[in-house]
């Protein structure tokens, strides 16, 4: 055996009639509350920050932070926190990582600054770290061969359906305020799950650990974490700063880190260490080709759903919860997907091919009801697109972990699984960053566009009021402005100077024609309405045209990876009734 057991308990050795683990079914549920646990509180706090600042006070960097000091932490700690638990027990280091996140979620909602929510969040994506690389080792653990393509399969809905469910979660939370809690019940919510996650785990998690494993690699883990934490953190705070040269700075140094630190890990393995990160399993096609895969396509998840999410609220007004009632339609064709690729999970790579060519027509789709459904659009009319883009989205993730997991030995789970789930995280963090700054980087621009095209219809409107031509003049020219600085404010709340100047000048216009000054009110306000939706949807449909182009980079990639999970399926079924069995690598 490759991996040794760390109690004499009957329940942990594999079941005889299957071969697998007695409970693994019981204990791949613990797993998967972790990582509902984990995937709600990414998203949660997008919704809720307006109202937590409100409260708590700070500046818009606050609101920032929230997200982005949960997923830097998340991030810098994932690949050691993988190698911990080879080291030390994927049970014990998944208890204390969901122990400690359920503590750090109540350290959120009793925080009384801003100050002690963020350093709280920090220490939520600290145990996060260490608690999510032990699933993925314990999954290849527990469950048999012929078992492992269903267990793994429940990852792509899960986390499907908690990306979606987040927002709505959130949004209907800080509406109910139940036992007046606010918005701090989004983060105490967890200490149900978690409490009855460690108790499940307690009783129900198989104790092993790798052999192979005998010491922490100290080295590894801080080029490792230097050069994830020198990509993330510019990433994420890159917009807010106006991408000063720094940012860039830290980008280029991030890649020299990991270059020095692919060079110290194949010479510590070598010399005959145990490095952080097994270099052997660069060598695995499934596995090599699944990181560049993952990377891709999980930041166009990520940059899909924020924007798609700040779309709704900020271009179509729509409430958090009714924004994230919009997206169910995406989770049912999750839900639809995922079975889906397993009516047909022998066709091997052939299904994430046809999950990613769906889900970028579904993407494609919601640019086609843009087009034909204007600037009124509704939920209903984005259901058929949103179906097919879930439905897409399934069918990919669902065999995605086990066809990049199926060559994996047993010894080298702990820091395969860590350096997937990091690659996912540094790939959200890039999607969100990326996707982010086009639409914020594009929407000034469509909104004083905008402004540009109406200006004669707006100036008729003005003459029709008698407003004298003196006076309209600096109202157009003051929509414009206004427009662009509301579209590219960092903070929404805070007044640009050139919106007070616009007031002012319709004051100024509406005192020459007091008797018109509803009129020349009704008009700016409409201008300036439809001029900001018109910038936003334009700003959207730009954004989803390059999501599209990221998912067809996805489809051209996943020809990197192997067609099956594991060889032998690659291989011919015997014929019945002659004893032959498949051969194996």
């Amino acid at each position: 055996m490759t991996e040794t057991i760390e109690t004499g308990r009957a329940e942990d050795r594999p079941d005889a009639a299957t071969g697998g683990y007695r409970w693994r079914w019981a204990a791949l549920l613990v797993i998967l509350a972790g990582e509902v646990m984990d995937m709600l509180d990414v998203l949660i706090t997008n919704i809720a920050a307006p109202t937590i600042r409100a409260e708590l006070g700070g500046s818009a960097s606050t609101m920032q932070w929230l997200a982005a000091g949960y997923t830097l932490a998340m991030a810098v700690g994932l690949i050691t926190g993988g190698r911990l638990g080879d080291l030390y027990g994927r049970r014990r280091m998944f208890l204390i990582g969901a122990g400690g996140f359920t503590v750090a979620s109540l350290l959120c909602g009793i925080a009384v600054s801003p100050g002690t929510l963020i350093g709280a969040r920090l220490l939520q994506g600290a145990f996060g770290a260490l608690m999510l690389p032990q699933g993925i080792g314990m999954i290849k653990q527990m469950f048999t061969p012929k078992q492992m393509a269903a267990a793994f399969g429940l990852f792509g809905p899960i986390m499907g359906l908690s990306s979606v469910g987040g927002p709505v979660l959130a949004g209907w939370l800080v509406d109910a305020d139940l036992f007046g809690t606010g918005w701090r019940m989004i983060f105490l919510i967890n200490l149900p799950v978690g409490l009855a996650a460690v108790l499940a785990g307690l009783r129900y998690l198989p104790a092993g650990r790798s052999k192979q494993a005998t010491r922490l690699d100290l080295t590894g883990a801080a080029l490792a974490s230097t050069g994830a934490g020198l990509l993330v953190f510019p990433l994420v705070q890159g917009r807010e700063l106006d991408w000063p040269a720094w940012t860039f700075l830290m980008m280029a140094a991030s890649v020299a880190v990991f270059a020095v630190f692919a060079w110290y890990e194949v010479r510590k393995q070598r010399a005959g260490g145990d490095p952080l990160i097994v270099p052997s399993l660069f060598r695995k096609r499934g596995f090599t080709g699944g990181l560049a895969v993952g990377l891709v396509f999980f930041s166009g998840v990520a940059g899909f759903g924020l924007v798609f999410s700040l779309y709704l609220q900020m271009g179509l007004g729509y409430s958090p919860l009714k924004a994230g009632l919009s997206q169910i339609p995406w989770s049912v064709g999750i839900m639809v997907g995922f079975g889906a690729a397993q009516a047909v999970q022998r066709l091997g790579r052939t299904v994430i091919h046809i999950g990613t060519a769906a889900m970028a027509a579904g993407v494609a789709g919601m640019v086609a009801t843009l087009h034909l459904a204007g600037l009124d659009v509704t939920p209903w009319q984005f259901t058929p697109a949103l179906i097919v883009t879930g439905l897409g989205m399934g069918m990919m993730m669902a065999p995605f972990f086990d066809t990049v997991l199926g060559g994996v030995e047993p010894e080298e789970t702990g820091s395969a699984g860590g350096t997937l789930t990091a690659v996912q995280q540094l790939g959200s963090a890039l999607g969100a960053a990326v996707l982010g700054t086009v639409f914020f980087g594009i929407l000034g621009g469509h909104v004083t566009g905008a402004v540009d095209h109406d200006a004669p219809g707006l100036r008729a409107q003005l003459t029709a009021a008698s407003v004298p031509a003196a006076r309209q003049d600096p109202i157009v020219a003051g929509l414009r402005a206004c427009g662009d600085d509301r579209a590219t404010a960092k903070d929404p709340a805070a007044v640009p100077a050139s919106c007070a100047r616009l007031q002012r000048d319709v004051a100024a216009a509406v005192a020459t024609v007091p008797e018109s000054a509803p009129a020349v009110q009704r008009a700016v306000g409409a201008a300036a309405g439809h001029s900001a939706k018109t910038g936003f949807d334009g700003a959207m449909k730009v954004t989803l045209w390059v999501e599209v182009g990221l998912l067809g980079l996805t489809f051209v990639m996943v020809f990197l990876l192997p067609m099956h999970a594991r060889p032998e399926e690659d291989a011919p079924e015997p014929e019945t009734g002659t004893g032959a069995v498949p051969a194996t690598a």
